[in-house]
């Protein structure tokens, strides 16, 4: 077992298990939910974060970071339980190839558009803060709907 799955995994675990609780509370007719302005549906927010997720695992596997990919599968986004079996083939996708990097492949740089590299095991951190972030932004979502946020969302993002 590699240093990342030996100190860190749990962290990602556990973040996509609170995403995963959370969006336990959402109905499909929520998804629709849009807080105003230009504002993309709910739907549409959580599926762009399934897009981010696997921009990071091509980038752990390629070494390229390339925001390009666009699922285009209609059922996605439109029903909470096909967000979330996608999102959990994406988790089940990151362990596997994170699992699968030796202690030296996680030192190996994946190169940014912009020629900024950075080893796979910061890449993994600043995907963790782009999970954050999306929590972030959810919790707008959800508190404008009238929704709770589940216990383990307010005690670990507030």
């Amino acid at each position: 077992m590699n240093r990342f799955m030996e100190q860190k995994w749990s962290t990602y675990a556990g973040t996509h298990g609170m995403r995963d609780e959370q969006l336990d509370t959402l109905t499909d007719a929520d998804l629709a939910f849009t807080p105003g302005g230009s504002a993309m549906p709910l739907g549409a927010l959580i599926r762009e974060m399934g897009e981010i997720e696997y921009a990071y695992i091509d980038s752990l596997k390629t070494l390229k970071q390339d925001w390009s990919y666009r699922n285009t599968d209609p059922a996605v986004g439109q029903t909470v339980a096909g967000l979330k079996a996608w999102l959990q083939s994406l988790d089940a996708e990151m362990q596997a190839t994170v699992e699968a990097l030796s202690n030296d492949d996680l030192d190996a740089e994946v190169e940014r558009e912009s020629g900024y590299k950075m080893s796979r095991d910061v890449q993994m951190d600043v995907y963790l803060q782009a999970v954050l972030i999306f929590f972030g932004k959810l919790s707008i979502y959800v508190r404008a709907m009238d929704k709770p946020l589940t216990q383990t969302f307010k005690d670990w993002i507030g």
